[in-house]
């Protein structure tokens, strides 16, 4: 699929008002685009989008109002307040004062793969209160400030927990999909645990995991956690540091050249990963073996 891009955002980050900090321009995602940045007071309409807009409210309080006419709405949004547009409608808005925003563009099929392949509609929200979206777009703003390749899995992840949350709490007359307790068959965990252990020092998106197990990748995620009691990126992560670990106590390979091998983006991302989960640092277990 075609990375998401600021195309995607039918001029919204393009006005003249708009710094922006950071974004996932570039670093190849599919279903989401992410961007941080400093607003200043605009009045504007845009046209309809492609993607489903979801808006995080970083300060605050600041006055916003969206429609036209009789539809008019105005509200005091504090920080961590939310702005959703829903994909394929027209947005009249004005915003009244200085905001830093964490935007989140959305494609439909990653809503409709975590509403079980039906559609779903979006209310429009204005000021809304939802501490799980806003935790997620938390969480993704951080990858985005601290990318490593390797997160690639992790990412994936949050743009599904995003997704799901959208469609529970914000969907039009959307109930759950049914739940989905049963784990990966022996086969399945097999056929995964075999491509995370060949692309080991690729980013692996969770799409490519879901297919070699025949799954969706919200399926996916849900079996495989129930199988492995883990998800699928802290399960990848656990493989690539004992990969580390051998190839550090029975190899002569350079440290810098064991991290790359093992899916890790430098020596330093080793480094630090090993010390918070195993305790110990690559250099202190090369001289222990």
């Amino acid at each position: 699929m075609t990375e998401l891009g600021l195309a995607d955002t039918v001029g919204m980050l393009r006005q003249p008002g708009v710094r922006t900090r950071r974004s996932s321009s570039g670093l190849g995602w599919d279903r989401l685009y992410l961007s941080t940045q400093e607003e200043q007071p605009y009045r504007a309409a845009f046209d309809p989008a492609p993607t489903h807009l979801v808006i995080l409210h970083l300060s605050g309080p600041v006055t916003v109002r969206r429609g036209q006419g009789a539809e008019k709405r105005s509200r005091t949004v504090p920080a961590g307040g939310l702005f959703l547009q829903p994909a394929g409608r027209t947005l009249a808005v004005e915003l009244g004062g200085r905001l830093e925003t964490i935007h989140a563009y959305l494609t439909d099929d990653a809503l409709r793969e975590a509403n079980g392949g039906r559609p779903v509609e979006l209310c429009e929200e204005l000021g809304a209160s939802d501490p799980l979206t806003e935790q997620v777009m938390l969480a993704l703003e951080s990858t985005v400030r601290t990318w490593e390749p390797s997160a690639r899995t992790y990412t994936d992840q949050l743009t599904g927990m995003l997704a799901a949350q959208l469609v529970r709490r914000h969907g039009v007359g959307t109930s759950a999909p049914p739940s989905d307790r049963s784990g990966l068959s022996d086969r399945q965990l097999t056929a995964v645990r075999e491509l995370m252990e060949q692309r080991l020092a690729e980013p692996l998106p969770i799409a490519d995991l879901a297919a070699a197990a025949s799954l969706s990748s919200s399926q996916f995620t849900r079996r495989f956690r129930a199988s492995t009691g883990q998800s699928p990126h802290q399960f990848l992560l656990k493989l690539r540091l004992e990969g580390a670990c051998r190839m550090l106590r029975t190899g002569s390979a350079p440290i810098a050249e064991v991290a790359v091998t093992c899916g890790f983006s430098h020596q330093e991302h080793l480094t630090r990963l090993m010390r918070a989960r195993l305790g110990t640092t690559p250099a202190a277990l090369r001289r222990s073996g």
